[in-house]
């Protein structure tokens, strides 16, 4: 004789599901992804323009967490089935080293550039269940220019290091948003490896184009929001002091 479950906790059950489902991505607890807090007031509005923005534009210095927390809420929301697949996309601009010139096919060729990408999955949630997602079809990696020509459907996508991109390719991705997407352009203006990139770089022209668009978050991350080694706010202020000397010359 089967036994029946009673009814009360069968009821209370149900209500813990409810209330699980009803929770944000960030206040689920998920065994296989490590837990990630936010370091600073910038990256928390970071955070939460993702969670309520379709579009939301990351711009400031290297060591801001730009990537790593959107590879981070990328995986919270696949995980709370919020969005079934991850891309994440770079252009593969050569910053002075010829691509041609490395060893291997097209795959290991690009390898370098995807490879900020990798070190965040890896390190969130392991490199075999990363290499599983992947083989599975639910985490792509690919460069910008794999993207033309396609429409994204129940997605997060993620376009990084987008001071190397045109505008033209930025429009070229975002007018490809369909149902149930969540995009994220980041980058640092300050480092793009476009020829004449201060003319050239989308991301600064999107930042103004999208500015009053509804959906549409932009967070600008400032030296102080860098949280690698403390010489890297240095360092940063003092390029930022030779190029504002080198322009007024």
């Amino acid at each position: 004789m089967v036994k029946k479950p009673n009814g009360r906790n069968g009821s209370q059950k149900q209500k813990a599901q409810q209330a699980q489902q009803e929770k944000s991505p960030r206040e689920k607890e998920f065994r296989q992804l490590k837990r990630v807090e936010p370091r600073n007031l910038r990256q928390e509005i970071y955070l939460q323009s993702i969670e309520s923005n379709t579009v939301t534009i990351g711009l400031g210095p290297a060591g801001s967490g730009k990537t790593y927390l959107a590879v981070y809420e990328a995986l919270l929301q696949h995980w709370s089935k919020q969005k079934k697949r991850m891309i994440i996309s770079r252009p593969a601009v050569e910053a002075g080293e010829k691509l041609g010139f490395l060893p291997g096919d097209m795959s290991d060729k690009l390898d370098p550039y995807m490879r900020p990408i990798y070190d965040a999955l890896f390190d969130l949630m392991g490199v075999q269940q990363t290499a599983e997602k992947i083989e599975r079809g639910y985490i792509e990696v690919a460069p910008l220019a794999y993207m033309r020509g396609r429409t994204f459907n129940n997605c997060f996508i993620i376009l990084d290091e987008a001071q190397n991109a045109t505008i033209e390719q930025l429009k070229m991705v975002l007018t490809r948003i369909g149902e149930n997407c969540t995009v994220v352009v980041d980058g640092d203006p300050g480092q793009s490896d476009l020829p004449g990139y201060r003319k050239k770089s989308g991301l600064l022209r999107l930042r103004e184009i999208l500015k009053n668009t509804p959906s549409v978050g932009i967070v600008e991350f400032s030296n102080e929001d860098i949280v690698r080694h403390p010489v890297v706010i240095d360092i940063v202020k003092a390029f930022e002091e030779y190029e504002n000397n080198e322009s007024e010359s």
